[in-house]
C-alpha cells in the first residue's frame, strides 16, 4: 500500500496552458540580463571553434566519416553546436531552476496562483531550451555551414535542449544545495562531451567503449545533426529523432515525480 507522501507521484503529467505565464515570467526576468546571458551562451560555442577549429582544423585538414571526406572546421560545428546546447540547457535547468525552486522560493509563490507543478516544472524544462536559437546564430554568422537544412537543425536543437533539461531536472529535483551540480557536470555531462563524437570520429574508440558510447544522449543528438550540415539526411533519421522524444518523455516525467516528492516532503 502507497502512503500519502508517495501516491500519485508518477500519475500522468496534469498540463494546461497555464505553462505559458510561468514561461513569460522566466522571460521578463531574463530581458533585464539579456545581454550578458547571450554573450555567455554565444562565447562558448565560439571558444570551441576558434580554438579547435580554426586552430587545430588547421593541423588536421579534412577527416573521413562513413566513408566521405569533410572538413574538421565542419565535423567540430556540428558537435560542438550540440554540445553547446546541453551545456546551457542544463546549466539553466539546473542552477537557475534551483535558485527558483529552494532558494528564493519563486515556485513557492507561482503555486499560490490557480498553476500547478505539473505546468512549473514543464515551463522550467521549456525555458531552458530557449538559448538553441542564439547558438545556432553563431554558425550563421561564421558561414561554417550554407546548407538550407539548418533550419531543420534548429529544430532538433529544441528538442536536444528540451531533453537535457529535463535530464537536468531530475538532478534539480533530488539537489541538497549547489554543490550536488558538481557530480552531474563531472561524472554525467563531461563524458559525453568526449565521447560522442564531438572533437573526433567515434570509430577511434575502442570497441566496448565505441558501443557503450551509441546510447549517450549526446551521441544521438550529434548522429541527427552532422548529416544536415552536410546538407545530408541522416541515416535513420526517424529512429534517431524517436530516441530523442521518447528520451525526453521519459526525462520529464520521471523530473516531475522526483519533484512532487520534493514538494510533498
Amino acid at each position: 500500500m502507497s502512503s500519502p507522501l508517495t501516491s500519485g507521484l508518477w500519475h500522468a503529467p496534469d498540463l494546461s496552458l497555464r505553462w505559458w505565464p510561468v514561461f513569460l515570467r522566466n522571460f521578463l526576468v531574463w530581458r533585464k540580463l539579456a545581454i550578458p546571458s547571450l554573450i555567455g551562451n554565444i562565447a562558448e560555442p565560439l571558444m570551441w571553434l576558434v580554438a579547435f577549429g580554426y586552430g587545430m582544423g588547421a593541423l588536421v585538414g579534412e577527416l573521413t566519416v562513413d566513408g566521405q571526406k569533410m572538413p574538421y572546421l565542419l565535423f567540430l560545428a556540428s558537435g560542438a553546436i550540440c554540445m553547446s546546447v546541453m551545456n546551457a540547457a542544463s546549466f539553466e535547468a539546473l542552477y537557475s531552476a534551483f535558485s527558483r525552486m529552494h532558494v528564493q522560493k519563486t515556485w513557492d509563490g507561482i503555486m499560490n496562483a490557480p498553476v500547478t507543478l505539473d505546468n512549473v516544472v514543464l515551463a522550467e524544462m521549456l525555458w531552458a531550451t530557449f538559448t538553441a536559437t542564439a547558438i545556432l546564430g553563431v554558425i550563421l554568422a561564421l558561414s561554417i555551414s550554407h546548407s538550407p537544412k539548418l533550419i531543420i537543425v534548429w529544430g532538433v536543437l529544441v528538442l536536444v535542449g528540451m531533453m537535457f533539461s529535463s535530464i537536468a531536472l531530475i538532478f534539480n529535483a533530488l539537489a541538497p544545495g549547489y554543490d550536488f551540480f558538481t557530480y552531474y557536470f563531472t561524472l554525467v555531462l563531461t563524458p559525453m562531451m568526449f565521447l560522442s563524437g564531438v572533437f573526433f570520429p567515434r570509430e577511434q574508440l575502442p570497441w566496448v567503449v565505441r558501443v557503450a558510447t551509441e546510447w549517450l544522449p549526446l551521441t544521438t543528438a550529434v548522429e541527427l545533426v552532422r548529416p544536415l550540415f552536410m546538407d545530408q539526411w541522416p541515416a535513420h533519421p526517424l529512429r534517431l529523432g524517436l530516441v530523442l522524444l521518447a528520451t525526453t518523455v521519459l526525462a520529464y516525467w520521471v523530473a516531475l515525480a522526483l519533484t512532487r516528492r520534493r514538494f510533498r516532503a
